[in-house]
This record gives C-alpha cells, structure tokens and sequence, in this order.
C-alpha cells in the first residue's frame, strides 16, 4: 500500500492518491478485477485534473458571483422562455462566435443569466472573462495611454466569451466611444460577447458620446449573430418591498 501511494505521488497522480484507499475498499467489497480497478483508479485522476481546470477558469473569469440557471426564478421572471435560454446552456452560440444581449430595467435577471451562460461556458472548456463596461473602458484608456492597446485587444481575443455587464449606467465620452467600438469589431464574427444593457438599442446614442453613428455602427455588428433577449417587469431585488415608500420620513 505505501509502495503504492508513493508511486503515485511520484507520478503526480494526486487525485487517485487520495481516493486510493476509498478504490481499494471498493475492489475488496465489491471483487472487482484488475481492470475495473485501474480503469476506477484513471477516470479518478482525469475527473480531478478536469474539474481543476475548470475552477481555474471560473476564477479566470472573475465573476462577482457565480449564478446558476437552476437558481433563476422563471416563474418571477415571465418575460422570456425558460426554453430559449435552457437551448442558449447549449453553447451554440459560443461554437458560432454569436452574441447574446440582455436588455431590460435593474433587477430583472440580466447578470444572473449571463452569469449562468458563462459558467456553462466555462464548464464545457471556454475561456470567460466578466467585466463591467465602466472597468472594460478604464482598462482600455490605461492600455492606450500606456501605448499596449494592441497587446490588451489581442489577450481580448483569447477570451472565447467577453461578458460585459452595466451597459448604460454611465455615459461614455468619444474616445471611450471609440476604444469599446473597437472591442465590438475586433470580436466581430471571431468571438462571443454577452451583453446587458439597461438601456434598449434606440438609447445608445446617449451612452457613447451622443454618438448615434457610433452606436449604431456598435449595434450593426452586434445584432448581425445574435441573440436578443427582452426582460420586462420589477426588480427581483425588490419583491415584497412593493408598499416600501421610496421616500421614508426621518423620525425626529
């Protein structure tokens, strides 16, 4: 047995190291042979290294949280088809280098969802990266200061999933305008990016400068492979706080 163990921790089979003993009382209990041993003992360590890897991507990704489909309240949320977004877990859209955009008021499940696709995406072997359209734009003024914006939308290309979040919030002056046109168009029909966006398409002149030439040239290469997704109704956040005045007296 410790000739064993330390075999295997000179092959740097950790995962089968320490599953060994659990393996070993299952051969005894259940007679398996030699075969069915070994063969337990290599999809233990395979199982180990890729659930490895796949945490390293998760983290890679940096969600803010990380959100499952099983966890989102459709019957909350009523505005979309829990089966389109049960056929977008699919990654179709990931394989097509197509898009996915959210759109809708604060609350109504835009990250969660997104969220949930790009852990999907980072289970079945996708590199995601999560950032807010305020982050993307400082990074992307750093790097052109810095004169590295070719090497940041290169490392860009290298993320098969960019997950954009809180498009609208702010506004962005021209050449922030600019440099995330250039995210959009270097992604365009190579790379998947999820979006969400608070404000619908007809508003984005607003975000980017005022700029409508900008955004629509944004939305053209956007919604050519995509797909749209319409959220409608109150904020999930605030359910049961209905009656909650938005203006409290202060007590004196």
């Amino acid at each position: 047995m410790s000739e064993l163990v330390t075999a295997l921790q000179r092959l740097r089979l950790t995962h089968a190291t320490a599953a060994l003993p659990k393996l070993l009382e299952g051969a005894h209990r259940e007679e398996w042979g030699c075969e069915e041993f070994l063969k337990r003992l290599v999809e233990t360590e395979l199982f180990g290294r890729e659930q490895q890897k796949i945490e390293r991507r998760i983290k890679a990704a940096h969600f803010p949280g990380l959100k499952t489909l099983e966890e989102f309240d459709f019957t909350f949320q009523t505005s979309i088809k829990k089966q389109v977004v049960l056929h977008l877990a699919h990654l179709d859209f990931v394989r097509e280098h197509s898009n996915v955009i959210l759109v809708g008021p604060p609350g109504t499940g835009k990250t969660h969802l997104s969220i949930a696709l790009g852990l999907k995406a980072c289970q079945a072997g996708y590199r995601v990266w999560f950032v807010t359209a305020v982050q993307l734009v400082t990074q992307l003024l750093e790097a052109q200061r810095e004169d590295r914006l070719g090497l940041f939308l290169h490392r860009l290309k290298r993320c098969d999933v960019v997950l954009i979040d809180e498009i609208g919030y702010i506004p962005f002056d021209q050449r922030a305008a600019n440099l995330f046109f250039q995210v959009i168009s270097s992604r365009y029909e190579t790379g998947t990016l999820i979006l969400n966006s608070n404000r619908a398409f007809g508003g984005w002149g607003d975000i980017f400068a005022g700029d409508p030439v900008v955004a629509a040239a944004m939305i053209d290469r956007l919604v050519h492979h995509a797909e749209i997704l319409n959220l409608k109704g109150a904020s999930y956040r605030l359910r049961g706080k209905e009656n909650i005045s938005p203006h409290p007296k202060l007590k004196t």
